[in-house]
């Protein structure tokens, strides 16, 4: 039984100017224990299918199933699976970190065992961090101390499938390392996890596989390691003040001094460096080295808008 299985998941909008249609045809299953990546350009359906994973959306046709469980038919069981860590900053400010997690645990009818259930929070609150901000009133913390507060409250009644909606978005580097740890090894125990991000080095050290949706539909599906090998292997990197010839800036990814080019072999290689030598171009600090995630979804997501709903081959 797969942790969560989409199943022809369409969505659509109505505005002034006519129907909008947020997810077409989108169909995959995560399996027990994945670490699953879903990417996405801003707008291409990925927030669309976690509002309706999470219940706050209702799809227009196709099936949402967690754990067995249909995310409508049966609602509360489906929540009960889910551990959701939104992008927005959402809390109390009447209540303490400690406070907000019982009552967040009392949602999910976590009071068998308070003795059990404190200790538990007492874990949350060590490996995230927030040991000394235990007492402290949400309004005191920092936006990054309440972003763990977030985290800690989706996994507060210990689902089998945690949810990641751009979980580092505007945090610090203590903070990624803190929680990518804490998750990591929760998903070795068994959990389930699902991650949105746009720091697709995130998503290449952690993911098994990934998803790539564009414009509402799925246009890729494949294990990390299968998407990195089949794209181009080379990637030349290095910095310059001077403008590129035209051939060569025409397929370059230039960010500040830095430029990134592109190359399938060892032939494209000396021609790139062979154009930059006759346009005059001072090159400094020159890598070759392997393309990565960034690479393969810039790559996939430049070309073109898919014609038809892809047949999606699910891997184990």
């Amino acid at each position: 039984m797969p942790a969560v299985s989409f199943q022809n998941v369409c969505k659509t909008y109505k505005s002034e100017r006519g129907a909008l249609r947020a997810l077409d045809d989108v169909s995959f299953d995560i399996q027990q224990g994945e670490f699953f990546g879903l990417l996405g350009p801003n707008g291409a359906g990925k927030t669309t299918l976690i509002s309706i994973l999470a219940g706050l959306a209702r799809a227009t046709s196709g099936r949402v199933v967690v754990m067995g469980h249909d995310v409508v038919a049966d609602y509360a069981a489906a929540r009960q699976a889910l551990g959701i860590v939104p992008q927005e900053l959402v809390f109390d400010p009447f209540f303490s970190v400690r406070e907000s997690l019982r009552i967040q645990s009392g949602y999910f009818g976590v009071r068998a065992d308070p003795k059990a259930n404190d200790a538990w929070i007492d874990e949350l609150l060590h490996n995230l961090g927030l040991s000394d901000k235990a007492d402290s009133n949400m309004r005191q913390l920092s936006g990054g101390m309440k972003r763990r507060v977030l985290v800690a409250q989706a996994l507060v009644h210990r689902p089998p499938v945690i949810v990641l909606d751009e979980p580092t978005a505007g945090v610090d580097v203590e903070l990624r390392q803190t929680l990518w740890s804490f998750i990591a090894r929760l998903n070795r125990q068994g959990h389930t996890v699902l991650l949105t991000t746009h720091y697709l080095e995130e998503a290449e050290a952690l993911c098994n596989r990934i998803a790539m949706l564009k414009q509402g539909r799925v246009v890729a599906l494949d294990r990390t390691a299968n998407l990195l090998a089949g794209t181009a292997s080379t990637m030349l990197r290095f910095k310059t003040d001077q403008p590129l010839p035209a051939a060569v800036a025409a397929q370059a990814r230039v960010t500040g001094r830095i430029v990134q080019l592109t190359a399938h072999d060892a032939a494209e290689v000396e021609s790139m460096l062979a154009a930059l030598r006759a346009g005059g171009v001072k090159v400094e600090d020159l890598e070759i080295g392997r393309a990565d995630l960034e690479d393969v979804f810039l790559e996939i997501m430049q070309g073109g808008p898919p014609a038809a709903p892809p047949q999606v081959k699910i891997a184990a």
